[in-house]
C-alpha cells in the first residue's frame, strides 16, 4: 500500500479517535457540567415547555417558586415566578432561559422537571405522557427566615439555623438580599451584577469571614476529646503572651492569672486559648477541624460553585495544610491568623455539638412529592462523628455558662436554656471595624435549633450586635418546632 494512503489512513484514525473520545465526554463524563453551563441554553430551551415543579416552604403550603404558563397549543412555555420576592433569593436562587440556574433551582434542577431518569422519560414520551416536574418542600422555615433578615436590619451579614438532628437548614439568611424575578430581565441582572453591595452573593455559602473567637469552641473539642486537657486544665492567662514569637492580649488588655477551662470560655481568654492551641499543634487541631467539615466543601445540595471552603488560606488563597510553616497555630485556635469560615461551616460546629456530637449532613430539602402524590422524605445522613458524647456534654455545660455568666447573655431566652459562644474578629483595628458573631444551640438540654449569625464590618460586639439576632431566629424556630410536635 501507497505509504502516503497509510500515513493519511493513520490522521483519519486519531482524528476519528480524538472525535469519539471528546464526543463521549461531553455526552457522557461530562453531560450535568455541559447541562449545567449557562451558555448551553438547549436544556433550558427545552425545559420551558415543562411545567417545572413548585418549591414550597417547610409548612408544605407557603409557594416559594413556582411556573406560569405562557401562549397555547404548541407555543406554550412556562416561566418561572418567585412570589415572596427577594425572601428566598438566597439561597433558593434562579431558573431563566436567559440567565440559566443557580441555588436550589439548579442543585435540584432533575427533580424539578421529572427527569428521574433518561429511560423513564423517553417511556412516557412513546406512552404520550407529558412530562411534569415534582414538588420540591424545601426545609426553609418563612418565619425564621423573616425574623432574621428584619433582626439584621439591613446590616451585612448572614444567619444559618439548622436542625441538629438531620441537618435540615430553617433558615439561610445574606443580606443585601436579591429577587430573583428581576433576574430575568438584562437590565434587571446587570444592575444586581454592578451593585458593590454583590446581593447574587451568598454570603453563607461563600464568604469566609474570620470567625474570631466562635473558634474556641472547636479548640475546646480538640482539647478535650483528645486527651490533652481536661476542663480543670489551669493554665496562666496573663496578657500579654508571646505566641509563636508575637505578643498576644485578651480583650482590654485584662489579665486572668490561672484559671481553668470553664473559666476561660466564659470570658474568652484569648491568651488561654492560645496556649491550648499550641500545644495541642497543627496535626491534633486539623484533625478536628477535618470532622466539622472544614478544609473541604460542604455537602450541602447545593451549586459547587456556589459552596466555599472554610480554613486557613495562605497569600495565594490555597488552603493550608498541617504541615505548613505559615500557619500561627496559637491565633488560628482563636479565630485569627489565616482563618476563614463561612456561616454555614460555623453553623455546623454548634450544630455537632448539640447532636451529641455526631455531624449531620446539611440539607436544603426534607420532601419531594411526584405528580401522583407519592412522598420521599429527607432520610438524614451522618456526615462525621465529630467528638465524644461525653466531650459534647461538657462542651454544652461550658457554652451555657457563656450565655449564663459570660459575654453571650443577650441571646439567653426566657423559657428555654441557650448554649452558646460569641466571637469578635478584629479586622480593622484602627477604625474598630469588627466580624461580630454568635454561635448557639437551644434548649441546652435538649437541642432542637442551632443557630449561627454574623454581621460584617461593625463597631460592636459578638455578643452584642449577633447574639441578639441568633436570640430572635432561636425563639421562633422553637415556638414553630413545639406547634409541630
Amino acid at each position: 500500500m501507497n505509504a502516503s494512503i497509510v500515513k493519511l489512513f493513520g490522521v483519519i484514525l486519531v482524528l476519528y479517535a480524538l472525535l469519539f473520545g471528546f464526543t463521549s465526554y461531553w455526552s457522557v463524563f461530562d453531560a450535568e457540567g455541559l447541562e449545567n453551563n449557562v451558555a448551553n441554553k438547549r436544556p433550558l430551551l427545552e425545559e420551558q415547555q415543562i411545567e417545572r415543579g413548585p418549591i414550597l416552604a417547610a409548612d408544605g403550603r407557603t409557594v416559594i417558586a413556582r411556573s406560569r404558563p405562557r401562549g397555547r397549543g404548541g407555543n406554550r412555555i412556562f416561566v418561572r415566578t418567585y412570589p415572596l420576592g427577594e425572601l428566598f433569593g438566597n439561597p433558593v436562587g434562579y431558573s431563566f432561559v436567559e440567565r440559566g440556574r443557580a441555588g436550589t433551582e439548579l442543585a435540584h434542577n432533575d427533580q424539578l422537571v421529572g427527569n428521574e431518569t433518561e429511560f423513564i422519560s423517553i417511556i412516557d414520551q412513546l406512552r404520550g405522557q407529558v412530562q411534569e416536574g415534582d414538588t420540591l418542600v424545601s426545609s426553609l422555615d418563612v418565619e425564621a427566615q423573616r425574623t432574621a433578615v428584619d433582626a439584621l436590619g439591613g446590616q451585612k451579614g448572614s444567619v444559618v439555623a439548622i436542625v441538629p438532628q438531620t441537618g435540615e437548614v430553617r433558615a439561610m439568611v445574606s443580606v443585601p438580599q436579591y429577587d430573583p424575578n428581576e433576574v430575568q430581565s438584562s437590565a434587571g441582572f446587570q444592575a444586581l451584577n454592578q451593585d458593590p453591595d454583590a446581593p447574587l452573593f451568598n454570603r453563607a455559602t461563600q464568604a469566609g469571614y474570620q470567625p474570631g473567637s466562635t473558634m474556641k469552641v472547636v479548640t475546646a473539642t480538640a482539647a478535650l476529646d483528645s486527651g490533652e486537657f481536661d476542663t480543670d486544665s489551669v493554665l496562666n492567662a496573663d496578657s500579654p503572651k508571646t505566641i509563636s514569637g508575637v505578643p498576644l492580649e485578651n480583650a482590654g488588655g485584662q489579665s486572668f492569672g490561672d484559671i481553668d477551662m470553664e473559666t476561660a470560655l466564659t470570658n474568652s481568654v484569648n491568651t488561654y486559648w492560645a496556649q491550648v492551641g499550641e500545644e495541642l499543634g497543627t496535626d491534633t487541631m486539623y484533625k478536628y477541624m477535618d470532622r466539622f467539615g472544614f478544609n473541604a466543601q460542604p455537602p450541602l445540595d447545593y451549586p459547587s460553585f456556589q459552596l466555599a471552603e472554610s480554613g486557613e488560606f495562605g497569600a495565594n488563597g490555597q488552603l493550608l495544610g498541617p504541615g505548613s510553616d505559615q500557619i500561627d497555630v496559637g491565633r488560628m485556635a482563636i479565630g485569627q491568623d489565616k482563618l476563614n469560615v463561612t456561616p454555614l461551616q460555623m453553623a455546623m460546629v454548634v450544630a455537632a455539638v448539640a447532636n451529641d456530637g455526631e455531624l449531620m449532613e446539611p440539607r436544603l430539602w426534607s420532601k419531594l412529592i411526584d405528580t401522583d402524590g407519592r412522598e420521599e422524605e429527607l432520610d438524614p445522613e451522618r456526615q462525621s462523628r465529630v467528638m465524644s458524647d461525653e466531650t459534647a456534654e461538657q462542651l454544652t455545660s461550658m457554652m451555657t455558662d457563656v450565655v449564663n455568666e459570660g459575654t453571650g447573655g443577650a441571646a439567653a431566652l426566657a423559657s428555654d436554656q441557650v448554649a452558646g459562644k460569641t466571637g469578635t474578629a478584629e479586622i480593622d483595628i484602627a477604625n474598630g471595624i469588627n466580624q461580630a458573631w454568635f454561635i448557639g444551640f437551644a434548649p441546652a438540654d435538649d437541642p432542637r435549633i442551632a443557630v449561627a449569625a454574623t454581621v460584617e464590618r461593625t463597631s460592636g460586639q459578638g455578643g452584642t450586635v449577633a447574639a441578639p439576632i441568633a436570640q430572635q431566629v432561636l425563639q421562633v424556630l422553637l415556638a414553630n418546632s413545639s406547634e409541630d410536635g
